[in-house]
């Protein structure tokens, strides 16, 4: 029997945006585990000769602190890489995967750390077969820990480079005045968040006046709270002129 389960997650903003997500299957994220197994692996065959030789005087002592090492590693591993890299892993990272917030909010620390303390549940009896049949049979390819930290698991997309000169033709831009700081903003953007930006400007005509006034104001602190630029760089432009710099910034786009 087929499942009515889409392929797709559609996200509607309160100002009518809506953005489109493809989802992970129960396979693809099965892949992207098993390479994170066998990282997992070579961490703890690492962590156990340590462990020999930290524990000589006890032979079972030193088996007991590997047991106890596999499952903090297996444990610490996810949520580590999640956040640093914003929801991805290195078999994420390898198979195009990120993990986001399902409303497609800024992923936060909680909900990764309970997404993965919930996996020895996901994973039992064996072989992760409550969390794969849950994955394959939830509307959204959820396993428990996402259902319980409203995440999923969705193909990372691949964004086109824009025209930018066309949708943010500024003859300035001051953020590119702090380059050392643009770098690191260019670094920090997600191409889910791009892609976001680059439709706002690309569709802002067709907004409700008010709706497009919020809509750059979330953008903008959004963008902020990735980095601060000094006050004199930024005082002078509105929510969408900075929207406009920093897509410009993304695109590397050079002072002339």
């Amino acid at each position: 029997m087929k499942s009515a389960r889409p392929s797709r997650l559609s996200i509607e903003t309160p100002e009518g945006v809506v953005f489109s997500f493809e989802l992970a299957t129960p396979v693809t994220r099965a892949l992207a585990w098993s390479v994170d197994t066998a990282a997992i692996v070579v961490a703890n065959i690492i962590f156990g000769q340590i462990a020999k030789l930290v524990a000589t005087m006890s032979a079972d002592f030193a088996n007991a602190l590997s047991v106890a090492g596999f499952f903090v590693i297996s444990v610490v591993y996810a949520i580590v890489l999640e956040w640093r890299w914003r929801g991805q892993t290195i078999g994420k990272r390898l198979l195009g995967l990120r993990v986001m917030d399902i409303h497609g909010l800024r992923l936060q620390f909680p909900q990764i750390a309970l997404r993965n303390l919930l996996r020895m549940i996901d994973m039992l009896p064996f072989f992760y077969l409550v969390g794969g049949l849950t994955a394959v049979f939830s509307r959204d390819a959820q396993r428990l820990g996402d259902m319980a930290a409203n995440t999923i698991v969705t193909r990372e997309r691949k964004a086109e480079i824009p025209d930018i000169e066309q949708i943010a033709p500024a003859k300035y831009n001051s953020l590119l005045s702090q380059p050392h700081l643009a770098a690191r903003l260019r670094s920090l953007v997600t191409p889910e968040s791009a892609a976001l930006a680059v439709r706002a400007v690309t569709l802002r005509d067709g907004y409700d006046p008010l709706a497009r006034v919020v809509l750059f104001r979330e953008l903008a602190a959004y963008f902020r709270r990735l980095v601060e630029f000094p006050e004199e760089s930024v005082e002078n432009l509105t929510d969408e002129q900075y929207v406009r710099c920093v897509l410009r910034v993304i695109y590397g786009v050079r002072q002339g």
